[in-house]
């Protein structure tokens, strides 16, 4: 790519974050882009492109390209896995949106024999089946995170998380419930470029990456009691981090 498509891009970034352009504004488009910086069409449709990929941007048919008006959500993985949160019957979600609507859609519950690696995480034996919880969150009308429970099927397939509705606090809520709260977590973040599957099911564009997620939730004896595998949008959601010395 042109680097002169890259220095607009940062122009164009720059008065997005200065509130010159706010969100819902519409974004200078190629014709000016041309005339303002002395470049090819197709240079200026990159630098749009760069912006869109970021997800700072969205186009809309037939009328320009437009700063997005979508809040990036924050992700407080230490906040939203408290248990003064799911403990007290409340959504992990309700920690990263407060107020915001969200609907689970394409949820799907079912028992089966886990992926390899899942069962080497959750010490399974060979054929040992898990309940899987698969499901999509939309936020405020945009798809934000697709992700996939599994834990052990002889632990839970007689409780409310083999259930669509697991009832208040979730599936953490109903592990406590069995004496199988969770007391720790581990998460192992890297971010990539998806499949053409992955960018249709988060509805982002060719060019935005995604952020891969793996929680691993154990038990007070220190036993893995639950895998979740998350994919987010890259261009919606900031990780912030609570530590302490």
């Amino acid at each position: 790519m042109a680097e002169t498509a890259r220095q607009i891009a940062d122009d164009l970034r720059a008065r997005i974050s200065s509130g010159e352009l706010t969100p819902g504004d519409r974004v200078p488009g190629e014709p000016a882009l041309v005339r303002d910086y002395g470049v090819a069409k197709e240079t200026a449709r990159r630098a749009l492109t760069l912006l869109v990929d970021e997800g700072l941007a969205v186009r809309r048919r037939g009328s320009g390209t437009y700063v997005r008006e979508f809040r990036p959500i924050p992700r407080v993985a230490n906040k939203r896995l408290a248990k003064d949160g799911w403990g007290s019957g409340k959504s992990i979600w309700d920690a990263d949106l407060g107020d915001r609507e969200y609907t689970v859609t394409d949820l799907q519950v079912y028992e089966s024999e886990p992926p390899r690696q899942v069962a080497k995480l959750l010490e399974l034996d060979e054929g040992e089946p898990v309940i899987v919880r698969s499901r999509r969150y939309v936020v405020e009308g945009e798809p934000v995170q697709q992700a996939t429970s599994y834990l052990p099927a002889k632990e839970v397939r007689d409780s409310p998380i083999a259930q669509e509705n697991p009832g208040e606090g979730g599936i953490y809520g109903r592990l406590a419930d069995l004496d199988l709260k969770p007391v720790r977590f581990t998460e192992e973040l890297r971010a990539r470029m998806p499949s053409q599957e992955e960018s249709s099911l988060l509805d982002v564009s060719a060019g935005t990456p995604v952020v891969e997620i793996c929680r691993i939730a154990f038990t007070a004896n220190g036993r893995p009691i639950e895998i979740n595998q998350m994919l987010l949008d890259a261009g919606v959601y900031v990780m912030r981090y609570h530590l302490e010395s």
